[in-house]
């Protein structure tokens, strides 16, 4: 039975096969990129630091923002504090774009994750093309092989990497790549549903010396305090700051500034 994660990579698959036609020697373009900002020094902060995303929208919720200045929404999580910009790249179920991305990252000081289904390794490339800091590697959809060598290809390009998970299984598996930056999300991908009881089970079993980060579901300041607890060091957050009429003021709550 085909799941929604299935569905997904099945469409980022076709956009990737048209954007390999149009540039199919990604590699040449490595040499105009940027040098990767330090991901790993923003997230490690003495509060819990949140990486902020631009999120049109999800295939659980639909639209969610219209996001009409991608690059002022970007501009306010940054002089909110955020650690992090993540932009959806996505197209059909996030209406996300590579162009989002690449707008935003010319206006900002502060280091971005390119969130999308990496499944190839010319995304890989094409994520430090676009100059994506920090890339998101989802442990459910890709086998033990990719996992190791997009981790190698990505660390070869000077990127951090956010390893993904949702179980304890997935967890093992992300381990036995060495991982410095582990994701829990609590948004099962295949059924799209969302327990929060995955990051009790699953966040103390991650080692102390790897950075720890909780994603999806997370609304409010009694949350985030739980999570601390727990011992995050940062919280990927999105639905909730697209739809504040403030996104400033949600992180300052969200951080209990």
């Amino acid at each position: 039975m085909s799941t929604a994660l299935d569905s997904i990579i099945s469409g980022v698959l076709e956009d990737l096969a048209v954007r390999k036609k149009v540039r199919p020697d990604i590699e040449k373009y490595l040499i105009e990129a940027d040098v990767p900002l330090d991901c790993r020094g923003a997230l490690l902060t003495e509060d819990i630091s949140i990486i902020a995303e631009v999120k049109r929208s999800s295939p659980s919720k639909g639209e969610l923002a219209k996001i009409e200045d991608p690059i002022r929404l970007a501009r306010e999580y940054e002089d909110a504090g955020a650690a992090v910009v993540s932009v959806l790249t996505e197209e059909r179920r996030f209406k996300g774009s590579i162009s989002d991305f690449e707008k935003i990252r010319e206006h900002l000081r502060i280091p971005m994750l390119r969130k999308d289904f990496i499944v190839d390794e010319y995304q890989v490339i094409e994520s430090r093309v676009i100059g994506a800091d920090l890339l998101l590697l989802i442990v459910a959809a890709l086998s033990q092989s990719q996992l190791r060598d997009y981790y190698q290809i990505a660390s070869e390009l000077s990127m951090n990497v956010l390893f993904e998970v949702h179980s304890l299984d997935e967890l093992e598996l992300a381990m036995a790549i060495g991982p410095k930056i582990v994701g829990v999300n609590s948004r099962n991908l295949k059924t799209l549903e969302v327990d929060s009881g995955v990051f009790s089970q699953i966040i103390p079993k991650i080692p102390s010396e790897i950075i720890k980060i909780a994603e999806s579901g997370i609304s409010n300041r009694g949350e985030v305090a739980d999570l601390e607890t727990l011992g995050v060091n940062g919280i990927l957050v999105g639905e909730t700051l697209v739809r504040s009429s403030n996104p400033g003021a949600a992180i300052a709550e969200l951080m209990g500034r």
